[in-house]
C-alpha cells in the first residue's frame, strides 16, 4: 500500500495552513507552523506570487493532504463528483466526508485521519452492526457506526473521546459518550 511516510508537519508548512495532521501537536506551541511560518525548503522564505494554476493547484493538493489520499484515488473521488448533480466542489467534499475513517475521525474517536484510518484497517469498528476494515467505506447518512465491543476498553479510545469538548463535533455528528458510537 503506498503512502506519504514523510514528515506531515512539512506539509501543513507548504500548504501555509494547520491542517491538524498531527493531533495534540497541532493544538501546541510546538506545532511547525508557529515555529516556522513559511514553506519548508531552501527557497522557503522567499517571495511566493501564485498564477490561478497555482492557486487552484495548492487547494487540490490541500484537500488531497488533509483527508491522505493519493492523486489517483482522489482523481476517482472528483470523476464521481464530477457526474453527479449539483457543485462538483460540494460533491467531492461531501463524498471525501462521508468515507469510514473522515467518520470516525470527525466523531472524536481518534486525533488524526491517519489514526482513525490504521484504527478501521485493525477492524475496530462496526457499520451497522457489521464489522467493517476498509478505510474508503462510503457511509451513507443513518448510519451507525459504533466502536467492537472488545475495542471499547482501549485506552487508546477513550483519550480520544475525552478530547472531543476541546475539538467539537461537526453538526451533521452526534455522538453518544457512553455507547461510544455516534447517534
Amino acid at each position: 500500500m503506498a503512502r506519504y511516510t514523510q514528515s506531515s508537519c512539512r506539509l501543513c508548512r507548504r500548504e501555509n495552513l494547520k491542517m491538524y495532521l498531527k493531533g495534540d501537536r497541532c493544538y501546541s506551541d510546538k506545532c511547525a507552523i508557529e515555529r516556522r511560518p513559511y514553506p519548508p525548503g531552501q527557497h522557503g522564505q522567499g517571495r511566493v506570487k501564485f498564477s490561478e494554476y497555482g492557486v487552484q493547484l495548492r487547494e487540490k493538493q490541500k484537500v488531497k493532504r488533509m483527508y491522505g489520499l493519493l492523486e489517483s484515488q482522489f482523481r476517482g473521488y472528483y470523476h464521481r463528483a464530477n457526474a453527479r448533480k449539483g457543485k462538483t466542489g460540494d460533491n467531492l467534499l461531501m463524498a471525501l466526508e462521508l468515507r469510514l475513517d473522515n467518520v470516525v475521525f470527525r466523531a472524536g474517536f481518534a486525533d488524526t485521519r491517519n489514526e482513525a484510518r490504521q484504527m478501521v484497517r485493525h477492524g475496530h469498528f462496526t457499520v451497522n452492526g457489521k464489522r467493517v476494515n476498509i478505510p474508503s467505506f462510503h457511509v451513507r447518512p443513518g448510519t451507525v457506526v459504533e466502536v467492537f465491543e472488545k475495542s471499547k476498553k482501549m485506552v487508546r479510545i477513550a483519550k480520544a473521546v475525552e478530547a472531543v469538548d476541546r475539538r467539537g463535533l461537526p453538526q451533521w455528528v452526534e455522538l453518544d459518550k457512553k455507547a461510544l458510537r455516534p447517534r
